[in-house]
């Protein structure tokens, strides 16, 4: 898909600036300002390189960039600052910004034009920007592009003063340095500093400032009635590749991912192309993660097993799939596996009730598609240790009841998705039985009993145990009188709030209620919760609702999951509604037709990505993450399952 933006979008900076790209580089580095081409947020930047998933740089910040024609200069970038220093004010000039898997943008001045494109290589922490200028004025014009740096740890401002080298094309800061190649003159510059201000970490309750500084420049001359191109390649390596090289690459590479996706719907096949943006390589493994969303996050477990059945499985990507659940596998202690995983002298954190369990159904789905055998003996006794731990007790009080349920969590403990702490306040604690929790053991439990004869092993005992926990489920779960099911059992008032967990128990590959009630669940959850956004985490109707997300982290956090939307659950919710009318044409058509504002949420916030969540009230602009993997995966679920019902239903399969 291409998204186009024009002068109407641009008509201030705040709104020139309402929407920002992103590019990933496979290794967990990016690229993304706003379609300003401003950096709004301390996490932004044109090199943000990785030396690992979640160790990443903030180098190359941003660019500074003047056009000088028939006697004046002019901005094309655009930036606000701190204290009195006025904007950069490019949006003025700014004509239009297209995303086709790159971003552009285009600039008109009496007589010249410029346009500008970005490329990140995949594999490699370089970053290559592109300028065409078309001058059709009677003298001579140039372009000047001064590179602002921050040497710093991503979200991490720099601190002034650093001290800074430039010489013959590499600039070094500390322990970093970044090569800059270009076909213009790069001239050396006194080293001065900038204060840089963030309005999006600022409305958010983050620093709302942050410094860069600039050493040098890149300048191209064009003669009155002349094209030509200025190139710049920045990487944190030596590097020969010529920036139109990287750029013709990179988009031969994002046409790719959509054309070979698999998928039809052109909304589909953008999101498989988004979805490729959260894979990423991790140093010093031979296997891959999921990174859980841009620019905050890095590679969680929880937020893997969510992503992956859409992000890598939906995609057809099974040696991926393979090697990210071969990562987790290998740093299984105590039946737990990474939430938070380590880098380098970092220990993993293991603060997960749902990891664990959600990894033995995502081999599942990896084993229907595939057949692995060898792989699910690989990872058989792994498995039977995650059994055996929710069974006999674990760390963070998990462990299985009398009754074959499993309860999690204890004092400040964070263990569900609903993970927030504030101080010393859990505003969503659910601790003791969680509804999600118990209903991925019941589907993990078929699961091994699936998978035990390809171990060589027997499943009975899993059978049996999933037979007690199903009648325990429904009989503790299932409230009758409002067709919905409690959100945890704990002896407190938050057992019976309406939530969205709920949504799980009717789409784990098994599941425990009848159609009757999984319907009743379904049609709840879209009379109280549902959004063409997403799912509202609490009803509206709860004196805990919280309407708004925004403001000092305490007040943010208090939001999260008490009525935030989140887009993440719409995917099940969608799949849910799928399942429950019997999977039908007409179901899959309904489905499309709640799915109509797919684009117009592809082209707000992240172009090309969907966000990690909305307002609870009136959902509106996207918050948070402006990129969230299990956003995107469990929507191209719903995609894969709806163009699966209609290519069956045109072969005539019943």
């Amino acid at each position: 898909m291409t998204f186009t933006y024009g002068t109407q979008d641009f008509t201030s900076l705040p709104k020139a600036e309402a929407n920002c790209w992103l590019l990933a580089n496979g290794l967990g580095g990016f690229a993304s300002t706003s379609a300003a081409f401003s950096v709004t947020r301390c996490d932004q930047g044109l090199l943000l390189a990785a030396r690992s998933p979640n160790k990443r740089y903030n180098l190359v910040h941003r660019l500074s960039e003047t056009l000088t024609a028939g006697g004046g200069t002019a901005y094309l970038s655009a930036q606000r600052f701190g204290g009195e220093r006025p904007a950069e004010d490019g949006y003025r000039r700014l004509v239009s910004f297209t995303w086709d898997g790159l971003p552009r943008w285009r600039y008109e001045t009496p007589g010249v034009r410029v346009d500008r494109t970005v490329a990140v290589e995949h594999g490699s922490n370089t970053t290559a920007v592109v300028y065409t200028v078309e001058n059709g004025s009677d003298g001579p014009c140039t372009l000047r592009v001064t590179p602002v740096f921050q040497f710093a740890p991503k979200g991490t401002p720099p601190q002034c003063p650093q001290t800074v080298t430039y010489l013959s094309g590499a600039v070094r800061c500390g322990q970093w340095t970044v090569y800059l190649k270009t076909t213009g003159s790069l001239t050396a510059l006194p080293t001065a500093h900038e204060t840089l201000w963030y309005a999006d970490d600022e409305k958010d309750g983050r620093a709302s400032q942050g410094v860069g500084l600039t050493c040098c420049a890149a300048e191209l001359t064009v003669p009155a009635g002349k094209t030509a191109l200025l190139e710049l390649v920045f990487s944190d390596s030596p590097t020969d590749r010529a920036a139109g090289d990287i750029l013709r690459a990179a988009l031969a590479r994002q046409r790719a991912l959509a054309d070979d996706s698999g998928f039809q719907t052109p909304e589909a096949q953008e999101l498989a192309r988004a979805a490729d943006a959260f894979i990423a390589g991790r140093a010093g493994q031979a296997g891959k993660t999921i990174l859980a969303g841009f620019p905050f996050f890095g590679d969680w477990g929880r937020d893997t097993m969510i992503a992956l059945p859409g992000c890598v499985l939906a995609r057809g990507e099974y040696d991926a799939a393979r090697d990210i659940l071969r990562t987790f596998l290998a740093y299984e202690k105590d039946g737990l596996v990474p939430n938070l995983f380590p880098e380098g002298e970092t220990k993993p954190m293991y603060n997960s009730a749902d990891a664990p369990l959600l990894l033995i159904n995502c081999l599942w789905l990896y084993y229907r598609r595939t057949a692995d055998d060898a792989f699910i003996r690989e990872a058989w006794p792994v498995l039977a240790r995650i059994a055996e731990a929710y069974q006999t007790g674990t760390r963070f009080a998990i462990g299985m009841d009398a009754d074959g349920l499993i309860h999690a969590g204890e004092g400040l403990d964070q263990v569900t998705w609903m993970d927030v702490r504030v101080d010393n306040i859990l505003p969503t604690p659910r601790h003791g039985k969680p509804v999600e929790i118990n209903a991925y053991w019941y589907s993990a439990l078929r699961v091994l009993a699936r998978l035990a004869p390809v171990a060589g092993r027997s499943g009975a005992a899993y059978d049996e145990l999933a037979d007690k926990v199903r009648h325990s489920f429904v009989s503790k779960f299932w409230m009758e009188d409002r067709g919905y099911l409690r959100d945890v059992l704990s002896g407190t008032k938050a057992d019976e709030q309406l939530r969205c967990n709920q949504i799980w128990a009717v789409t784990m590959p098994f599941t425990m209620l009848s159609p009757e009630q999984e319907r009743r669940v379904t049609d709840t959850v879209y009379r109280q919760l549902y959004t063409p956004f997403g799912l509202r985490t609490l009803s509206p109707d709860d004196p805990e609702f919280h309407p708004f997300y925004g403001g000092p982290q305490r007040q943010r956090d208090m939001a999260y999951h008490q009525g935030t939307v989140w887009p993440y659950p719409l995917g099940a919710w969608y799949l849910a509604y799928l399942k429950t009318r019997g999977g039908t044409v007409q179901a899959a058509a309904e489905v499309r037709r709640m799915l109509g504002n797919m684009q117009a949420l592809l082209r707000e916030g992240c172009v090309g990505q969907l966000p990690e969540i909305y307002d609870g009230g009136e959902p509106g602009p996207s918050k948070g993450c402006f990129a969230q993997a299990w956003s995107v995966g469990e929507l191209l679920r719903v995609y894969e399952a709806l163009e699966r019902i209609e290519r069956e239903a045109s072969h005539g399969v019943p």
